[in-house]
């Protein structure tokens, strides 16, 4: 089971920055699906800024939704996280 999306913010560029609820953060480029489907709508700057988490995934007012298993693969994750699995072991 992949963690779920605790919090999302725009960055610039089309890049989401996003928080997981075991604790890690990443940087996810939006840029590579916004020629698919729904996601064609993002384009749009103040379309792309209406992100927001709904339940444990990412969505769009546009209908747009990303599951946080893809999310949680496709995200960069940050090396500074606070993962129990980055904890030393005592």
């Amino acid at each position: 089971m992949h963690p779920a999306v605790m919090s999302v913010e725009c960055e610039e560029d089309y890049v989401l920055s996003v928080v997981f609820d075991n604790g890690e953060n990443g940087l996810l480029d939006m840029k590579p699906y916004l020629d698919f489907g729904v996601f064609k709508t993002l384009r749009d700057p103040s379309a792309f800024e209406t992100v927001h988490v709904s339940f444990d995934a990412i969505a769009w007012e546009s209908g747009a939704d990303l599951d946080p298993e893809f999310v949680y693969e496709k995200c960069h994750i940050a090396h500074n996280s606070t993962s129990v699995h980055d904890r030393p072991n005592r």
